[in-house]
């Protein structure tokens, strides 16, 4: 069994089998470790294995100090914080786009808007029943991208296009270029 210090001296040397020697020896627990913060396993081995990327790419530029062990521990908690952070920045500009959301109710007839809704709530209707179920998923019950492809058994991927889909054959069906969130919020609520 090879420690730490050389493995780490022949990842430096570009060498694959050692990383994959490393990746083995301390993925799961690092997992375990991550998995604490993220409180879900997927985004927990996406958190490691960036990191374990990241490592086998800035092999070079790193100059290690501590044990290769505690480097990574460590990346992965600094990755955890830099993930987090950047989520609350996106729930900051979720408010936001609400607020404007709330802003334009202000401004339009109520008619139009209950018109518009309507609308909505039709072309929700007639879309194909997966991409209504993901849609749903998404923007009714709060769910992320992730949590649907994993409940679903489908990709991020499919997940991301089925919600593209969605959203433009909504704009298309309402003629309106900007899909406002209120409304489609508003419209959701009574589909089942």
């Amino acid at each position: 069994m090879l420690d730490d210090k050389i493995l780490w001296s022949r990842i430096q040397l570009g060498d694959h089998n050692a990383l994959k020697v490393l990746f083995d020896l301390h993925y799961k627990s690092m997992c375990s470790y991550a998995l604490q913060f993220t409180r879900n396993m997927l985004d927990a081995e996406d958190l490691v294995q960036n990191e374990y990327v990241k490592l086998w790419i800035r092999r070079n530029e790193l100059n290690i100090h501590t044990s290769v062990k505690s480097y990574l521990y460590k990346s992965v908690y600094h990755a955890y914080l830099q993930k987090n952070r950047k989520d609350k920045k996106n729930d900051k500009l979720l408010d936001s786009l609400k607020y404007e959301a709330m802003s334009y109710l202000l401004e339009e007839d109520n008619s139009e808007l209950t018109l518009k809704t309507e609308r909505i709530r039709e072309i929700v209707n007639t879309l194909p029943e997966r991409c209504k179920e993901i849609l749903l998923l998404s923007k009714k019950e709060g769910y992320k991208n992730r949590e649907i492809a994993e409940k679903l058994g489908i990709s991020i991927k499919t997940v991301e296009s089925q919600i593209r889909i969605a959203f433009k054959k909504i704009r298309d069906g309402i003629g309106d270029g900007n899909l406002h969130l209120f409304l489609l919020f508003r419209a959701l609520e009574k589909i089942k």
